[in-house]
This record gives C-alpha cells, sequence and structure tokens, in this order.
C-alpha cells in the first residue's frame, strides 16, 4: 500500500510542525526549569538569612530577660531601688 505524493507531502508536513513542536516544548521547559531553579535558590537564602535572623533574636532575647540586666535597666534608666529590708511590708489576707 502506497501512499500518494500530496498524502507523503501532508503527513511530511505534520510530522516536521510535530518536531518543531516538540523542540520547543523541550527549550521552553529547559528554561522553566532553570528559572524555578533560580528561584529555589533565592528562597533557600532568605530562608538561611532569616534562621540566622531567628537565632540572633533569640540570643538577644535571652539576654535581656536576665535578671541582672533588668535590675541595672531599672536602677539606671528609671532610678529605681531596692528597699531596704526593714521598708518591706507583707500583706496576708
Amino acid at each position: 500500500m502506497s501512499l500518494s505524493r500530496a498524502a507523503s507531502a501532508v503527513l511530511m508536513g505534520v510530522l516536521w510542525t510535530a518536531v518543531l513542536i516538540s523542540a520547543t516544548a523541550a527549550v521552553y521547559c529547559k528554561y522553566r526549569a532553570r528559572q524555578l531553579f533560580i528561584e529555589l535558590e533565592q528562597l533557600s537564602r532568605q530562608r538561611d538569612n532569616l534562621d540566622i535572623q531567628w537565632g540572633q533574636l533569640q540570643i538577644e532575647q535571652s539576654a535581656w530577660s536576665t535578671h541582672a540586666l533588668i535590675e541595672s535597666v531599672a536602677g539606671k534608666k528609671l532610678h529605681m531601688k531596692m528597699p531596704a529590708p526593714k521598708d518591706i511590708v507583707i500583706v496576708r489576707p
């Protein structure tokens, strides 16, 4: 069974179009994969920076929450002082 010349030309045109479309799709997929990889790397760097900032905030919070620091700030900035033992009154219900 042989194909006519016109049918053969149409088949070649269809095959050529399919090859062109698949090649274009392959190039686009590779381009999109590169874009997504770059975005993933940027997000990874952002995550790492946020992890560093979180660690620094935890260290800062632990430093600010120490009793000695609180007493020091209260004494210097607020001019507070510990009362003498004779001035302390305990109130019981």
